[in-house]
């Protein structure tokens, strides 16, 4: 049922302009994520992180494009930390080991292109 009720509010997404924040709620002591668009090209991903709350180091065999919308984070990516805010971007490179953290809660958009 949820997935159903999710794919409905997705595709609400389509036919009108939306405000990121309001699409993605912060939790208290979580990371929460929605899903946009989901291809055998690419994905595109919301995620609200608690402070304090992150993903460990990791990679991934595709470029990705991490744009920050609300709050701030510590990004790593190769072993460099960098700070990244709000309205900030920053390419994660494919094969690349890297992690996030939030300083303060924030909110990102993932764009990964699978090619």
């Amino acid at each position: 049922m949820q997935n159903d009720e999710n794919k409905v509010n997705i595709d609400k997404l389509k036919e009108q302009g939306s405000k990121l924040g309001e699409l993605v709620d912060y939790q208290e002591g979580s990371i929460v994520s929605r899903t946009l668009i989901d291809k055998s090209s690419g994905t595109i991903t919301l995620f609200a992180f608690d402070k304090g709350q992150g993903l460990s180091e990791h990679t991934a065999p595709f470029d990705a494009m991490v744009y920050i919308f609300d709050g701030e984070a510590e990004v790593t990516i190769s072993g460099k930390p960098v700070q990244v805010k709000q309205g900030e971007m920053i390419i994660m490179p494919a094969n690349e080991p890297h992690a996030l953290k939030a300083i303060v809660r924030f909110k990102m958009i993932l764009t990964m292109i699978k090619s």
